[in-house]
């Protein structure tokens, strides 16, 4: 996977930002995500492929974390957006306040890597969710690694 360092999206996320995030899904990123996140706000990469499900993905960006969503160039690919668009495709859970399945990084023809919170609260999965496949409050999604850093790994 080729890191394309000019499309870094800034401002960075600074840490007060990620926490009010956090707080507003109710969950805790993963370290390495976060780690991650902090450098490649919303980066668009090359060569990021990964199998899963007998099908080949190609992973084009990021998502990333920003401050003023409505006055940035490039806050349709904020998560709190994408989130705010498939949330409800997202989850079984009609009750649910916050989050369980987070994107995280877009993909050719429309699906989206997320992480998986929903077996570990503090060790999310990572799983590609298939916007074709998921209905309102029923999502469909194929885990894809046992963590971000795993992840990662296989791109």
């Amino acid at each position: 996977m080729e890191i394309k360092q000019d499309t870094v999206v800034r401002p960075l996320p600074s840490e007060e930002l990620i926490k009010n995030h956090e707080n507003s899904w109710r969950l805790s990123l993963p370290e390495s995500f976060l780690e991650f996140i902090k450098e490649n706000n919303g980066v668009e990469v090359e060569g990021a492929t990964f199998d899963c499900n007998n099908r080949s993905y190609v992973l084009e960006r990021f998502l990333c974390i920003l401050e003023a969503i409505k006055n940035h160039p490039k806050g349709i690919y904020d998560i709190d957006v994408v989130f705010s668009q498939i949330g409800e495709r997202l989850t079984d859970n009609e009750d649910l306040l916050g989050a369980e399945v987070l994107p995280i990084a877009s993909v050719f023809a429309g699906d989206f890597v997320c992480l998986d919170f929903r077996i570990d609260k503090n060790n999310p999965s990572v799983c590609i969710w298939s916007h074709e496949e998921s209905g309102e409050f029923e999502p469909v999604t194929y885990n894809v690694a046992d963590n971000f850093t795993q992840f990662l790994k296989t791109l």
